[in-house]
């Protein structure tokens, strides 16, 4: 695939997901100026980044480069990314937008997790993915409905905020997406990290997780040790 093709379908999903945004009420506050471009060195806590001197601000402020490949090892074996987010591109405070570029070789999973403040829309540039989300049945709320898809390149998903979502690249190619978010600040939450990791394991006891799987408490010690 062309690196212009790579552009121009960058390019779109970005459209896409800014155009989602006049639409809907985002969870991101609204900026109050035209650009808010962030100051790393600000020690000042608030929501988002303290806003650099706009007698400062340049060109430099509203780009980046890298995404033509993936840099950084994910969270889970087998994938590797790059973002353009308000950490590479300074501009995108208060502006509500992340992308990133994901690369994952055949057979990886991606594992149950929650985007709590973001929408997320994942565009298929190369290989087959088998996308989905978990919710309430529409049916019956009652129970659970699963939104799955088989995706190929060319293919867009879209997991709304805050749901459990899942994905596996299929196929024996590597492959590729890119993932839009209407937030500078997602949030990226492992469901098995949080019930199951070290840092939760002295305030969620076995026996509650027991009994919420149906299981005996020897299983969760051993889901536990793998963490």
């Amino acid at each position: 695939m062309g690196s212009h093709y790579w552009t121009i379908i960058a390019f779109v999903s970005v459209i896409f997901a800014l155009s989602s945004n006049s639409f809907v009420l985002a969870y991101d506050p609204s900026p109050l100026q035209d650009f808010c471009v962030a100051d790393p060195k600000a020690t000042v806590l608030v929501n988002g980044r303290a806003c650099k001197d706009p007698k400062l601000v340049t060109a430099d402020d509203f780009s980046t480069s890298g995404l033509n490949a993936s840099q950084f090892p994910a969270a889970f074996p087998g994938s590797w990314y790059s973002a353009a987010s308000v950490n590479t591109i300074p501009g995108l405070n208060t502006l509500g937008l992340t992308m990133v570029r994901n690369d994952y070789l055949p057979g990886t999973v991606i594992p149950p997790h929650i985007h709590s403040r973001a929408t997320e829309l994942a565009l298929v540039l190369k290989g087959t993915f088998n996308l989905g989300f978990a919710a309430v049945d529409p049916k019956d709320p009652t129970k659970n409905a699963v939104f799955s898809k088989t995706c190929n390149a060319g293919d867009v998903f879209v997991v709304p905020q805050g749901l459990v979502h899942f994905g596996e690249s299929l196929g024996v190619e590597n492959g590729t997406t890119i993932t839009v978010f209407n937030s500078q600040s997602p949030g990226f939450n492992f469901v098995a990290d949080q019930l199951f990791g070290k840092e939760t394991a002295s305030f969620i006891s076995e026996d509650l997780l027991a009994k919420s799987f149906r299981v005996d408490n020897k299983v969760i010690e051993e889901i536990r040790s793998k963490f």
